[in-house]
């Protein structure tokens, strides 16, 4: 048997409903999960009698999954909001869910459910990955209409990094708790992220994810939603750039966007420093310190190097 997304009958609006009633939309799904599925369509020992729990229990599901019952009791609890992808992709399989209640599993969880690193790259439009692969010295990341970050460089990777990978930057923005100190000018990044995420919404009717972003962040921001209502005009015209790393501090960049006629909605940002400043370098030991370990001698070389630059910055 496999979980629908929503009850039969439903068209939608029970499971918004039961998602958006508390601050605690992750947990409440898994809750809702949990039981509809019984230990006999689970694979389980039954036990005939002294069983009270409706569906399954919290141990079963660590039994099935792997992930201890502590952590997936706090996941319910809503004291841990932010999984990875292999637990949230284990939870799925645990609880038998069809491909949307799956894919609604790990957007609640902050991650989109086609963001793996294989295929990633692979929605980006082809100009637009050449444009990112050729932006080493600058942050380069694609975006999908529902700003998905659908491919990175190895920059853009550094400076996001506080986010984790697979992120929704919408979603980042106003759910993640370091967002208004990441984000530098949230007010500025808050409205222009509304208003994306409206002409995106217009530009592309057919994109699901979109309005099913939106209903999540209705649900979960405050801000979002009185943002979204009031239709207020930002000015798109100047990328938010200013940004404050916890490891290296403050970052300025600036930002020019490309697109394709051709992939609606679909949009890169390239973001640089100005030449030899503090940012500059500071996005060098950044990008340095945060190198593959395959790269370990070379990245040690360069990570000196950067942190030479960065700190005789700081002081000027």
């Amino acid at each position: 048997m496999r979980v629908p997304a929503v009850p039969a009958g439903d068209t939608g609006g029970t499971a918004k409903r039961e998602e958006g009633a508390s601050d605690n939309a992750l947990g409440d799904y898994l809750r809702l999960c949990r039981a509809r599925l019984d230990p006999w369509t689970a694979g389980l020992p039954v036990v005939a009698s002294g069983r009270r729990v409706k569906g399954l229990r919290r141990e079963e599901i660590s039994v099935l999954t792997g992930i201890s019952a502590d952590y997936y009791s706090r996941l319910e609890q809503g004291r841990e909001r932010n999984p990875s992808a292999r637990v949230v992709e284990a939870l799925s399989r645990a609880l038998q869910l069809d491909s949307d209640a799956r894919g609604r599993l790990f957007r609640l969880s902050g991650i989109n459910p086609s963001l793996g690193p294989d295929s990633m790259p692979a929605r980006v439009h082809p100009a637009l990955l050449r444009l990112l692969e050729d932006s080493s010295p600058a942050v380069a990341y694609a975006l999908s209409p529902c700003l998905d970050v659908l491919a990175v460089n190895q920059r853009a990777r550094a400076l996001l990094s506080p986010f984790g990978s697979g992120i929704n930057l919408a979603r980042a923005l106003f759910t993640h708790s370091k967002a208004r100190v990441f984000f530098a000018e949230w007010p500025r990044a808050a409205a222009a992220t509304v208003q994306t995420l409206r002409h995106n919404a217009l530009q592309c009717p057919e994109d699901i994810d979109i309005p099913d972003l939106v209903g999540e962040l209705l649900a979960r921001s405050a801000d979002f939603s009185c943002l979204w209502e009031s239709g207020t005009e930002a000015d798109l015209a100047r990328a938010y750039g200013a940004v404050v790393h916890p490891d290296v501090g403050p970052l300025e960049l600036t930002y020019t966007t490309f697109s394709r006629p051709d992939a609606p909605g679909q949009r890169l940002l390239v973001g640089a420093p100005s030449p030899g400043s503090r940012s500059a370098q500071a996005l060098t030991y950044l990008t340095a310190t945060s190198a593959p370990p395959s790269q370990s001698a070379a990245a040690h070389r360069s990570r000196k190097a950067a942190l030479v630059d960065v700190t005789a910055a700081t002081l000027r």
